[in-house]
């Protein structure tokens, strides 16, 4: 039946050290369908854009098997925006402006081809959107979940009735004391899953991501990496990679959660090389096989 991702899609103004670029594309369900786009399809995207929507953004979605009958495209609107700079410290940017325009307004309509969808990724976004999408889906069987701290700190309400309905939480590592009201990671980790989503991945950026479980708690190094040009994208990357390989493999022992997020981290890492979603447009299966090898590599060691 597909995967179903749900989120926005946007134009990006992006300043950085090394370079600028402007009206790129972007938006959670942009990265995360790209790519879940190299593991399997079709990845059916649901969004909203405006008439100002490049054409050519759309022909290359279409070419990464990502089907696009979800996307409503509002005649005379203007397409979400968003501008953000950049300091020497990457991990620390300056929000210049976001403008909704149609994301506003934004209600999703799951298209009947893909209500029936198994797998299904939500974007950040509102929780009650969230909340929205799973009301139409019949009986999904895997349902991941992205957030932050916004959501965290303005609809807290919305958000705690939604996490027992899904199977997967990412958050980053502040976000995680900010819903748990606790500052040690293991601890907040314990108090999440008992709101609802069996497994929560806590991403700490540069310095890899927690998978926790009930029987498991992995440490994934993060890649490192000589040239990083662009951030944006990076955390949504990781749930495109990672929702794409468990999506392809149907397999969601311990062991192949472990290497979904180690996919997810392969992704992401390609993200960032270059600006806006260029990293993840032109990749092939061995790229990815040997950068995932090369991830394996960074933590294994022989006992004595």
């Amino acid at each position: 039946m597909g995967l179903l991702v749900v989120g926005s899609l946007g134009l990006d103004t992006v300043a950085t050290p090394f370079d600028r670029i402007e009206d790129a594309l972007g938006g959670s369900a942009t990265y995360i369908s790209l790519a879940a786009s190299y593991f399997s399809g079709p990845i059916r995207l649901v969004g909203v854009v405006g008439s100002d929507f490049p054409k050519e953004y759309i022909d290359m979605l279409n070419t990464h098997n990502i089907d696009l009958e979800g996307l409503q495209i509002v005649e005379g609107g203007k397409t979400f925006r968003w501008s953000g700079k950049y300091h020497y410290d990457l991990n620390v940017r300056d929000t210049l402006y976001t403008e909704l325009n149609v994301f506003e307004k934004f209600d999703p309509v799951i298209p009947d081809s893909a209500r029936k969808s198994k797998f299904v990724c939500l974007g950040n976004i509102d929780p009650v959107l969230q909340s929205k999408v799973l009301d139409q889906m019949e009986n999904p069987q895997f349902v991941v979940c992205d957030t932050m701290n916004y959501w965290i700190e303005g609809k807290k309400k919305e958000l705690l009735e939604l996490l027992p309905r899904v199977n997967v939480l990412i958050i980053n590592d502040s976000e995680a004391r900010l819903l748990a009201h606790e500052p040690n990671l293991i601890r907040a980790a314990k108090m999440i899953r008992a709101m609802g989503p069996e497994i929560l991945i806590i991403k700490k950026g540069e310095h890899g991501a927690l998978l926790f479980t009930e029987e498991t708690i992995f440490s994934a190094p993060a890649f490192p990496m000589e040239s990083i040009y662009d951030p944006t994208g990076a955390g949504d990357s990781f749930a495109g990679g990672f929702i794409g390989y468990l999506f392809k493999t149907r397999d969601l022992s311990s062991e192949s959660l472990k290497r979904a997020v180690i996919y997810g981290s392969t992704m992401a890492s390609f993200c960032v090389e270059k600006f806006s979603t260029k990293g993840l447009e032109e990749l092939s299966y061995l790229q990815i096989q040997d950068r995932f090898r090369q991830f394996m590599n960074l933590s294994r060691f022989d006992e004595e």
